[in-house]
């Protein structure tokens, strides 16, 4: 396995997760949690990159999936979870 987290396509979508929730986590610190009628630029921020890795996470499997199946799922649940700890914020304040 880590050989294989170091493939950009393996470590990417968990950093744009991460970069996804620090830019939720931004626009909360600098402008508090408020309930727009307008999605503003971070709302727009944070859709791009989750919805960014849906591409490279299906490139992961289809490259890698064949070679080492065992690696592979424990990197894809890396990502998954990664994904659910940058949607909490937005599940848990409505958003």
């Amino acid at each position: 396995m880590n050989l294989l987290i170091k493939k950009p396509s393996a470590w990417l979508p968990i950093a744009m997760s991460f970069i996804a929730l620090a830019v939720l986590l931004v626009h909360f610190a600098k402008y508090g949690i408020i309930h727009e009628t307008d999605e503003g630029t971070a709302a727009h921020l944070f859709q791009l990159f989750m919805a960014g890795q849906v591409p490279v996470i299906i490139f992961f499997l289809i490259r890698w999936l064949p070679k080492s199946p065992k690696k592979v799922l424990k990197i894809l649940i890396l990502q998954i979870v990664a994904v659910i700890v940058a949607l909490i914020p937005v599940y848990y304040f409505k958003m």
